[in-house]
């Protein structure tokens, strides 16, 4: 049975990822016939002008994307409304925190029925790290936003066991049942292809935003470990600035850099030339990720992994197989997985090709997005 024709909102926290993250989806969307205007907090002409020429309306939105203000967040709330009411859209998809819990606030109170959620990982303060006082609240104040946001119709898409045991104990969701858990994002084969592992020196390259839980200390103390007997091993850092609290400061980045221990490659939109460049994929985060896209994207590139055993993280490694998993917060464990890849450089090249069969046989964009569009029943059999 066709799915019929409706006009769907998706609400993001920063727009670029509705081009670099969603744009496979959105674009499922619309070839199933569906009318789709998508909301973010800023004007990125490049990633407008990639919506536009799927057919994807764009609306700017105020949203921080870190940080607790309640009086932007009113306004943030307020002005979701104003604009849900405007679309009058039949279903809402929200993914990351703040659009999760205040856009589909905002949709119940416009009248919207249909309120999903992607839950891609609920992020540190749900951690095992976070134990501080202050996170604590953080972590309470969050639970009781996301049980009101996620009441109702709707189902909760979730990457990691982790987190859906996190939203069941919680009482976040009021029927278990609308929990769907789905293999992350995806990675889009079109885009990312299997590159040859370089011959050379060994370059370990690791994509992340600039926060110390995406474990970017340990990565510099393990290279300075490492430096001290092989020099001529290279370790990059690709990466936007962030503006929360446990951001890395420019002043850090620039004192490793000029210390020779780490290089790094400033951010980029296209990272398909960096991963392509390097022996080793690394991300030794402690975040809670969900299930990390860039790991995904340097799998589906044919590269050997190293990373954390934290929820999110650990989903994409079978450990000896197509990379290596560490003890989260472990320098020295982390040194010593990346002088293995040293040691023996055909390890990264038989790694990676593994890592490239587990990619296409789990994590194929196409098959999640057939899964969510499923799930929300908007999968139109004439598409």
């Amino acid at each position: 049975m066709a799915a019929e024709r409706r006009k769907i909102a998706v609400i993001c926290s920063y727009t670029v990822s509705l081009a670099n993250f969603r744009l496979k989806l959105l674009q499922a969307m619309v070839d199933n016939g569906h009318e789709v205007v998508a909301l973010g907090p800023e004007r990125h002409a490049p990633t407008i002008k990639a919506l536009a020429d799927i057919g994807v309306a764009f609306m700017p939105i105020p949203m921080a994307r870190a940080g607790l203000d309640p009086v932007a967040d009113v306004k943030t709330l307020a002005m979701l409304w104003a604009r849900l009411r405007r679309i009058s859209p039949d279903v809402v998809l929200c993914y990351t925190m703040k659009p999760i819990i205040y856009g589909l606030i905002a949709a119940r109170l416009a009248g919207v029925r249909e309120r999903h959620a992607l839950v891609t990982g609920l992020g540190y303060i749900f951690s095992r790290e976070a134990k501080n006082l202050r996170l604590s609240l953080i972590r309470a104040i969050a639970t009781r936003l996301y049980r009101v946001a996620l009441h109702g119709h709707g189902r909760v898409f979730v990457y990691n066991e982790a987190d859906t045991e996190d939203i069941r104990v919680g009482g976040m969701v009021d029927d278990f049942t609308r929990i769907v858990p789905v293999p992350g994002s995806g990675v889009d084969f079109d885009r990312f292809r299997p590159m040859k592992v370089p011959v050379g020196d060994p370059v370990f390259l690791m994509v992340a935003r600039l926060l110390r839980h995406k474990g970017i200390v340990e990565f510099v103390e393990a290279a300075r470990q490492l430096r001290a007997r092989h020099q001529n091993a290279r370790f990059q850092i690709l990466g936007r600035f962030d503006p929360g609290p446990l951001a890395i400061s420019r002043q850090e980045i620039d004192g490793w850099a000029e210390e020779g221990v780490v290089e790094y490659l400033g951010e980029a939109d296209d990272v398909r030339p960096f991963v392509a460049a390097c022996t080793v994929f690394v991300l030794p985060s402690y975040y809670r990720e969900g299930i990390p896209r860039s790991i995904l994207e340097a799998m589906a590139t044919g590269r050997a992994i190293i990373t954390a055993d934290t929820p999110g993280c650990r989903a994409t490694v079978v450990h000896g197989e197509n990379g290596l998993i560490v003890p989260p917060r472990d320098p020295a464990e982390l040194a010593a997985a990346m002088k293995r890849f040293i040691d023996d450089p055909l390890l990264a090249w038989q790694m990676g090709r593994r890592s490239l069969d587990v990619a296409r046989a789990q994590f194929d964009v196409r098959a999640v997005n057939h899964l969510l569009l499923e799930k929300m029943d908007l999968l139109n059999a004439d598409a």
